[in-house]
């Protein structure tokens, strides 16, 4: 049970919201230490195969709370190094987990909750959301809690540094159109897009979709070909010697849908 978080299990769907929405469900330290809680436990978690991120009322995230005390925090490089680590590993865990990730982005996603969006594999928006890295507009830098990492790689070099370097939203509509999202629905319909993006997810094998989320995260840091290829060889032996190939492919013989049994 957690305070900050609700948890929803359809099946091998499991939706998880940020629920604080009348602090626009920004991250206090309470939500963080369940997030870190959560996508811990996410790793060991079978029954989940595709999990959807969103958050309650009119946002997604507003990024750190602000108006939380900060009185009795770290003090010192060592200690204020710890602290921020406490905070950047949640995208970390957020990559490490086995599932694929889907961030339904709704209003608000600044500071550390666009960094959350930018964590998951596939984010679809609505048609009321902004996203940001705010840090830079705090008097912070806006390399912070892997954004500078994800966010060059999603849209390219010049739109990640006109967004970090002046700290101004993007909009949902320029956001898919530089591939920062993969569509954009209505307000009242996201929920619905993030259901069907899953559900296309989960019409394929579990071990299968392991395989391809980890292929590629390491293909996007390749430093060769022959590494993403090396990696690709891989995963096609590993599912190749599966009961969920043989199915797949006497399901696509049979012209029927695939039961796929994560074996």
């Amino acid at each position: 049970m957690y305070e900050t978080l609700a948890v929803e299990r359809e099946d091998h769907l499991t939706w998880l919201t940020l629920n604080r929405p009348d602090a626009l469900n920004a991250l206090s330290s309470r939500m963080v230490d369940e997030l870190r809680d959560f996508y811990w436990n996410l790793v060991d978690d079978t029954q989940t195969r595709v999990l959807v991120v969103r958050g309650a009322g009119r946002a997604f995230c507003a990024g750190l709370d602000l108006k939380e005390s900060r009185e009795g925090g770290a003090t010192g490089v060592s200690a204020s190094l710890r602290m921020q680590r406490h905070i950047s590993e949640l995208v970390m865990l957020m990559r490490r987990a086995p599932q694929p990730i889907v961030a339904a982005v709704r209003g608000a996603a600044s500071g550390g909750g666009f960094a959350m969006a930018l964590a998951a594999d596939v984010r679809v928006a609505s048609e009321t959301a902004r996203m940001n890295a705010a840090f830079i507009r705090l008097g912070l830098s806006a390399c912070d809690v892997g954004v500078s990492y994800f966010l060059p790689r999603l849209v390219g070099a010049s739109v990640a540094s006109e967004l970090m370097l002046t700290g101004d939203f993007i909009d949902a509509a320029r956001a898919e159109r530089t591939g920062l999202v993969s569509r954009v629905v209505p307000d009242d319909q996201l929920d619905a897009c993030a259901r069907s993006m899953a559900e296309a997810m989960l019409r394929n094998s579990p071990v299968a979709l392991k395989l391809t989320k980890d292929c590629l995260k390491h293909s996007i840091d390749a430093g060769s070909l022959e590494q993403a290829i090396a990696m690709e060889d891989r995963n096609q032996v590993l599912t190749a010697a599966t009961r969920d190939f043989r199915e797949g492919v006497a399901a696509f013989l049979q012209k029927r849908p695939a039961r796929f049994e994560d074996a």
